[in-house]
């Protein structure tokens, strides 16, 4: 019994490991990007069509006006894709 605990141990320490080196990093895209590739990188980040989150980033703008102050932000704060050409 004592050795199956130990088994199960190591097995989900192991699990942590690999799941430690598989996490994703939020970048601005150089691949689709109109401006600053910020939708594009978040499109790429969640794993979507880059035109639904600059649909919902409009609409954001239209209707709440925040929209354009967050991209501007996260233009500044997300860091460009290093693997991308700019």
């Amino acid at each position: 019994m004592a050795a199956k605990r130990k088994s199960s141990a190591k097995k989900t320490k192991s699990k942590a490991r690999t799941s430690k080196s598989s996490v994703k990093k939020l970048y601005r895209s150089g691949k689709d990007k109109y401006l600053g590739g910020v939708c594009g990188g978040l499109a790429e980040y969640l794993n979507v069509d880059p035109t639904i989150i600059r649909l919902l980033w409009a609409l954001s703008s239209l209707v709440w006006g925040t929209g354009v102050i967050l991209y501007l932000l996260a233009w500044l704060v997300i860091p460009r894709n290093p693997n991308h050409k700019w």
